[in-house]
């Protein structure tokens, strides 16, 4: 179990911000009792505020700061949505390519109607189950420390042609990281030509050298032997979260400075100067509202979730592994964003995620009066 005891070492304040941020992060502090570091990052118009709490471990650890990478899950979903809309902006592919284009034909999974194109993988409208076929099998003996980390690309693509789709492409939303890990491989593929490599390295270099590096995002990548914090599940400690056959669903490590500094950016696309038009045209492109889901007033852009307030938008995204929980999101009109990071796995509750998606609410409703 989490050191209850570990004393005022453990809980160790690491920055100090305004008043109001310091709140902040006490509140998510209290919201993931069984993490042992917890990271804010803050935008408020011109304002900007990074704050940790605690150490990158109970026993051992170093105190957290703004630069300590956490794993944060299916936010990589996010920054796969970017390397698609960057490598359409180059005119390497187009959002409505069928997935066909970029597989051996005896690889394509099997439709009864439709085909499945690159949008429907980043929008979770391609038909597509939450995981591979005969994946929950494979991964059960290592459910609770990591079940994807013996599952390899030649095991993913065995499994594509085995599935069946469950709705046809286009008609209903349903999460996948099946569909968004092979929205990665796909991408890598078009870079390299159809019979090219796909593996999870292919992958995080595309992604470095597309979206990361001209970001300036130093401390963000795939590495699980990099430093970071030591994840947790129920207190215990949980080794580094390895996914190599669906990186671009969830292999990515960031801090809670470069997240903010990815949020900058989308909310302002034309600011950085150093990044490239593609890029840019990918900042704005993935903010672009794709699917209208009925009765709600809820949308969907590429990959992200937007919520619409008056006045303004919520665009929002969670992730995490067995040992880390992870919150992002923003206002392009209000000028808002926030970012919080635990190192502890999500609770059935979502008690983490559901306080950091009220704290942004309520910075970007403040905005707004």
């Amino acid at each position: 179990m989490s050191p209850r005891g570990a004393g005022s070492a453990g809980r160790e304040r690491r920055a100090e911000g305004p008043a109001w941020a310091d709140e902040l992060l006490a509140g998510l502090r209290r919201s993931a009792p069984g993490a042992s570091a917890v990271a804010l990052a803050v935008r408020r118009g011109t304002e900007r505020v990074v704050l940790a709490d605690g150490h990158t471990a109970w026993r051992g650890g170093t105190p957290a700061g703004p630069d300590t990478r956490f794993e944060i899950g299916s936010l990589t979903k996010t920054f796969t949505a970017l390397l698609l809309a960057e490598t359409a902006a180059r005119g390497d592919v187009a959002h409505d390519d069928p997935i066909a284009r970029f597989l051996p034909p005896a690889a394509a999974p099997h439709l009864q109607a439709g085909r499945i194109t690159l949008l429907h993988l980043a929008t979770h409208t391609s038909g597509l189950p939450r995981l591979p076929p005969g994946f929950l099998r494979r991964g059960a003996p290592a459910w609770f420390s990591n079940p994807y980390a013996d599952y390899s690309p030649a095991d993913l693509r065995r499994a594509l042609t085995r599935t069946r789709p469950r709705a046809a492409p286009g008609t209903r939303v349903r999460y996948s990281n099946f569909g968004v890990g092979l929205l990665g491989a796909l991408l890598t593929r078009a870079a390299h030509g159809p019979t090219g490599p796909d593996t999870a390295a292919d992958f995080e270099q595309l992604l470095g050298d597309r979206v990361l590096g001209p970001l300036g995002l130093t401390r963000t990548d795939c590495a699980a032997d990099g430093p970071q914090a030591t994840g947790y599940w129920h207190g215990r400690a949980r080794p580094a979260w390895r996914i190599p056959a669906l990186p671009a669903a969830g292999a990515v490590r960031s801090s809670a400075r470069d997240l903010l500094a990815a949020l900058d950016a989308l909310i302002d696309p034309a600011g950085p100067p150093a990044v490239p038009e593609t890029l840019r045209t990918a900042l704005a492109d993935v903010t672009t509202p794709r699917i209208a889901l009925p009765r709600t007033g809820r949308r969907i852009g590429l990959i992200w979730n937007i919520r619409p307030r008056p006045g303004h938008d919520l665009y929002h995204h969670s992730g995490g592994t067995r040992g880390f929980t992870s919150f992002a999101g923003f206002s392009p009109q209000t000028g808002v964003a926030l970012v919080a990071l635990a190192n502890t796995s999500p609770v059935l509750t979502g008690a983490f995620i559901q306080r950091a998606y009220l704290d942004l609410r309520a910075l970007a409703g403040e905005a707004c009066r």
